[in-house]
């Protein structure tokens, strides 16, 4: 962590105040940015990615599949098998060699 003088932490925590009091203001004027727009619940998955999941389907079965259904999960089951593989795959060797 970096020394700081006294008069350096005062200067610090004044400009903090100014900013404040100008957020403060903005605020007060009803100027202050709009916050973003709400995240849709049910994102939409573009075509490109619908045709790239079809193909991959298509040649894993050798032949077309109707896909009834596409999700977005939030799921770490990929990653935490690619980690379990991983581990898996480091031999352990005990005793002397």
């Amino acid at each position: 962590m970096a020394f700081r003088t006294v008069t350096t932490l005062k200067n610090e925590i004044v400009e903090l105040r100014q900013r404040i009091e100008k957020l403060e203001a903005l605020l007060a004027a009803g100027r202050a940015v709009a916050p973003a727009a709400p995240v849709a619940s049910k994102q939409e998955i573009s075509p490109e990615i619908v045709l790239a999941i079809s193909a991959a389907v298509a040649a894993f079965l050798g032949k077309r599949a109707t896909i009834r259904q596409i999700r977005l999960t939030s799921s770490n089951a990929w990653s935490a098998a690619g980690r379990a593989s991983m581990q898996a795959s480091h031999t352990i060797v005990r005793g002397n060699r």
